[in-house]
C-alpha cells in the first residue's frame, strides 16, 4: 500500500478531507509536514497510560486500538483505528496519557513531532481546525461505542462494528465491493464489544448464517448493506463524514 515519499502526507490528507475541505495552500502545508515511518509489531505498544510524549502516531497500514486494563488486567478496547487515523491527536495538549495505544496487527506508522505540529497549526489556524474537528469526531465515535457495549445486544454489537469499520475504510479508499480486509482476531473483536471470546464465536456464526457477512481469511464480504445496517441499527450520523452510508 506505502508507495512514495509522500504516501504518509497524502493519507493524512486524504483522511481530513472526509471531514474538511482545505484549500492548496493548506494542502502543501501538510504535505510539507515531516513524518518518520516505522514498522511495528501486534502488540507492540505505541504509548502507555502515564506516557508523556512529543510525537503523534498516523496509522498508515494495518489496525491499532485504544484499550485500558482493568485492575485485574482485564482489557477493554474502546476504540479502533484505520488507515489515516492520528489516534493520539489530543497528547498535543494533554500532559500524561490516560490511555494506551497498540498495533493489533502488524502496523506502519507514522511518526509527527508536536512542535511541528504546532507550527503548522500556529501558521495555518484552519488546519488547526480541521485537527480540533478530527478530535471531536474520535469523540462522538466513542460516546458511540459506549451506547453499542451499554445498551444493544452482542449480535447487534457486531453488527454495528462492521458497519461502522466499513464506512471508515471506504472513506480512505480501502473498501471495494463491500469487501474489506479485518486484521483482527476474535479475542480482540470480544473485547471491543465487551463480551467473551465464546459467545463472540457464536455471534459471527450467526451472522454467517444469516447472510450477513461472509469471511474469507481475514477479508471481510458485506452482499448486502442494508441488511447488516438494519442489523446493527446502524447510522453513519455520529462518524461526520461529507459522503457517509452509501457503500
Amino acid at each position: 500500500m506505502i508507495a512514495g515519499s509522500h504516501f504518509p502526507n497524502t493519507l493524512m490528507i486524504r483522511k481530513l478531507e472526509t471531514i474538511f475541505t482545505f484549500a492548496d495552500e493548506e494542502k502543501q502545508a501538510l504535505l510539507n509536514l515531516p513524518i518518520q515511518v516505522i514498522t511495528l509489531k501486534a502488540d507492540q505498544d505505541i504509548v502507555r497510560v502515564g506516557d508523556r510524549p512529543s510525537q503523534c502516531c498516523l496509522i498508515l497500514e494495518g489496525f491499532s486500538c485504544v484499550y485500558k486494563l482493568t485492575s485485574e488486567g482485564k482489557r477493554q478496547i474502546m476504540a479502533l483505528y484505520v488507515p489515516g487515523d492520528i489516534p493520539d491527536l489530543q497528547s498535543l495538549h494533554l500532559k500524561a496519557m490516560d490511555i494506551s495505544i497498540a498495533p493489533i496487527s502488524p502496523c506502519t506508522v507514522g511518526f509527527i513531532q508536536h512542535d511541528d505540529v504546532r507550527h503548522l497549526c500556529e501558521r495555518y489556524p484552519r488546519i488547526a481546525a480541521a485537527f480540533w474537528r478530527e478530535t471531536l469526531v474520535d469523540g462522538s465515535i466513542f460516546r458511540e461505542w459506549l451506547l453499542n457495549v451499554g445498551r444493544r445486544e452482542a449480535y447487534t454489537r457486531m453488527a454495528h462494528l462492521l458497519c461502522e469499520l466499513l464506512i471508515r475504510l471506504k472513506a480512505v479508499g480501502l473498501v471495494e465491493g463491500g469487501i474489506f480486509d479485518l486484521p483482527i482476531t476474535q479475542a480482540e473483536l470480544a473485547d471491543a464489544i465487551g463480551t467473551s471470546s465464546v459467545h463472540m464465536n457464536r455471534v459471527l456464526q450467526a451472522l454467517r448464517a444469516d447472510g450477513l457477512v461472509q469471511t474469507k481469511g481475514k477479508q471481510v464480504i458485506v452482499p448486502d448493506w442494508e441488511k447488516l445496517k438494519e442489523a446493527g441499527d446502524f447510522d453513519p450520523f455520529y462518524l461526520h463524514l461529507e459522503e457517509a452510508g452509501v457503500v
